[in-house]
């Protein structure tokens, strides 16, 4: 090296390039099938020479090299530091970039978990929590730091790099045995970000296999698997000690009247943030049954910004990460939980039911790794001088809660965009979308063939996948899942769902809900309308895509609409669906083909429109400072359940009562709704003008009477229980 300075300093015309070549023994993207092996693979523990060689015999045909970027040695030395001081520089750019590649491949140096723990009971945040929790309680501080012992225990991970090979061992047979492959889309942009940034993985949550096909993945792919943040629930006998050596670390549900295990559990994530250790949690809290992205749940995002504003030396990175089964493992249980039955606790003997699903098909998986999300900069547009308000670890700025809450947002709308659109997904939007949950094989070919073309006209994101192949291959590949049913007679055949299936495809649906309900949405104008102008669609599209935008977490701000709208009208005009004639667009006729394609298509959001149409009809009949939000809330879920049996809307998630909730709160939020001081709700005269304009536009008459009528009897009946409650 000295050599190298000294001839680049002495010979200004000339330069050297010095490339960084790091050997991992044992870490490469190929099988590792041999347990044996893994005990000898690549580690930050210093090793003797005698087992370098052994690892060097044993994992010689299982070695990752990697080539990094040259160093341009004239840039360094143009800086005119001097011989001494440019060697300095040189000999620490590469200690830098070794150690940091290193901890991206293998993973950050591991401490010990009972020093780790030990650890977090001299930081003062969790001194504090010692003191107030032995004088809350009564007892000694001698007491009271055994407690908060006993909850780092029972919190902290104990990351075993052993484990972690192993399991990649049996997960690769698990893999192969249970699915057809694993497709995985964009994961270079997580190697190219790596290095040098602490990387938080927010994957969508639809099944349990979540937390092992991750972690699997990142170390096939190179990338250290991540501490990841599991239930408690999770900590059962045998397994919870696997996974936590395989990096989870647990947390209780409800942090709720427990400040000293707040105070370590906080202190805990800011431990693995500072020191680079990657971590994984989910935003949506809990697994999605109905397969639509889940309002986020802010408390790991509060502690993580929290802890960003003590010390953000070591820059975040969110990764979204979007995983897309064509059949998720536990579908039959979420049909009987939207059917209403008791969520069952986890217990070890699932894994035999785990076994058993050997035997089925489950078809592929997707990953698909979104837009990075680095959080200085997404702090620099929220609260540009959050740098000066790095305070103690108590600190709470009064924007937290906002800042949170919009950054929750912003994650799961980049969960969205990386969604894989699969066949599965596709038949179910189609079929869900007819009257009788059947299509007959050549028609049902054709929508899916509109569906790919418009879906590869306008593509909703570059980080959105979509299934290879045309409509027909997409139906043979979803007739072998056993969902779809089939029936010939002389005129050819019919595809269709059966009841139990019908539910369980909603969940499917749901999981691309929102890539359809913009061109639904516009398909839905045509179909009360036979003309309409682009100032008409545009003014309609406006006043119901908040609320669309706000429950399905859609991608494009409201500023970016218009043009969004006209290339799907493009589109539609393209493929047949609509015409422009006379500074309109005009509809196919009723009888035409395209016109059925265009109504198929506008029922994809049908049943939300449906639903924010009923919360609108209650509020209106009862009239202002009636209701407060929860009655609302109540009355709807009620009508939904009447309205689903009076319309036979085989979908549980229709009277969701948290999807009335959140429509409640948008409507709060938006100021189209308020609170007087006891609790109940006014509305602002805009409601009308959304009621009977945009729905008149997008719900057929029958629908809108059908609402109403009950809407004015559940008002009735209203009145009549208060008029009872008033005679007693």
């Amino acid at each position: 090296m000295e050599r190298v300075v000294a001839a680049v300093s002495q010979n200004p015309g000339e330069d050297a390039q010095i490339i960084p070549v790091s050997v991992f023994w044992g870490q490469s993207p190929d099988r590792e099938s041999s347990a044996w092996k893994l005990l000898f693979a690549d580690s930050w523990a210093v090793t003797g020479r005698l087992r370098r060689l052994v690892s060097i015999l044993i994992l010689g045909r299982k070695t990752r090299v990697q080539f990094s970027a040259p160093i341009h040695m004239r840039e360094l030395v143009g800086e005119n530091k001097g011989y001494e001081l440019t060697l300095r520089m040189t000999q620490r750019l590469l200690r830098v970039h070794f150690r940091n590649l290193k901890s991206a491949v293998i993973g950050p140096d591991v401490s010990h978990r009972r020093t780790v723990v030990k650890g977090l009971l001299d930081e003062p945040l969790v001194k504090q929590a010692i003191i107030e929790e032995a004088e809350r309680e009564h007892i000694t501080q001698e007491k009271a730091r055994e407690r908060a012992l006993s909850y780092g225990n029972e919190i902290a991970s104990d990351y075993t790099y052993s484990v972690i090979r192993f399991m990649e061992v049996v997960l690769s047979w698990f893999w192969n045995k249970i699915y057809d492959g694993i497709k995985v889309s964009h994961i270079e942009g997580v190697q190219e970000v790596a290095p040098g940034h602490e990387v938080i993985y927010v994957p969508c949550h639809r099944s349990h296999i979540d937390y092992l096909l991750l972690s699997y993945l990142l170390f096939r792919n190179g990338l250290t698997p991540p501490h990841i943040a599991a239930g408690i629930n999770l900590n059962m006998p045998v397994v919870g000690g696997l996974l936590r050596r395989g990096g989870a670390f647990f947390m209780r549900r409800t942090f709720k009247g427990n400040p000293l295990y707040t105070a370590v559990f906080t202190e805990y994530l800011h431990t693995l943030f500072i020191k680079g250790f990657p971590v994984e949690y989910f935003v949506e809290g809990g697994r999605s049954r109905t397969g639509r992205m889940l309002q986020p749940k802010t408390g790991m995002l509060a502690i993580t910004l929290r802890s960003f504003l003590r010390n953000s030396r070591m820059p975040i990175v969110f990764i979204p990460v979007y995983i897309g089964y064509e059949r998720v493992l536990e579908g039959r249980t979420y049909l009987g939980e939207l059917r209403g039955a008791t969520k069952k606790k986890e217990s070890i003997f699932d894994i035999f039911k785990v076994i058993g699903a050997l035997k089925q098909r489950f078809g592929q998986v997707s990953v698909n790794f979104g837009a990075p999300i680095k959080l200085a900069e997404f702090l620099d547009g929220e609260q540009p001088d959050w740098r000066e308000q790095q305070l103690d670890p108590q600190f709470r700025p009064e924007w937290l809660s906002e800042t949170t809450h919009r950054l929750g947002e912003r994650v799961a709308q980049h969960l969205n965009e990386a969604a894989a659109v699969n066949p599965m997904n596709l038949v179910a939007v189609a079929l869900l979308s007819t009257q009788r949950l059947a299509l007959d094989d050549q028609a049902m070919e054709r929508v899916l063939d509109l569906y790919l073309t418009l879906l590869r006209a306008v593509p909703y994101s570059p980080h959105t996948t979509l299934p290879e192949g045309d409509g027909r291959s997409l139906i043979e590949h979803v007739k072998g899942m056993d969902l779809l049913a089939e029936q010939k007679d002389a005129l050819g055949k019919i595809l269709y769902l059966n009841e139990q299936n019908a539910v369980l495809m909603t969940y499917y649906r749901n999981n691309v809900l929102h890539i359809f309900a913009l061109p639904s949405l516009l398909a839905s104008f045509f179909q009360s309308s036979s003309r309409m102008t682009r100032e008409q669609i545009l003014r309609y599209t406006r006043a119901l895509y908040p609320f669309l935008q706000s429950e399905l977490f859609i991608r494009w701000p409201l500023n970016e609409l218009d043009e969004v709208v006209d290339q799907w009208l493009a589109a539609f005009v393209e493929q047949g669906l609509l015409r422009f004639k006379k500074d309109a667009y005009v509809r196919p006729e009723p009888s035409s083909r395209e016109f059925v394609l265009l109504t198929l298509l506008s029922r994809a959001i049908a049943q939300t429109l449906q639903r924010f149409y009923m919360a609108i009809a209650l509020l209106l009949n009862s009239g202002q400072n009636t209701l407060s939000p929860e009655q609302l809330e109540d009355l709807c879920t009620v009508m939904a359940q009447r309205l689903s049996i009076l319309h036979g809307l085989n979908a549980p998630e229709f009277f969701d009562k948290s999807l009335f909730r959140h429509f409640i709160q948008t409507l709060l939020d938006l100021g189209v709704l308020r609170k007087d001081s006891a609790g109940k709700l006014s509305y602002h005269p805009m409601l009308g003008e959304l009621a009977e304009g945009a729905a008149k536009r997008v719900l057929p008459a029958e629908i809108r009477l059908s609402i109403r009528q009950v809407a004015l009897h559940s008002n009735e009946e209203e009145q009549d229980v208060g008029s009872d409650q008033e005679k007693t």
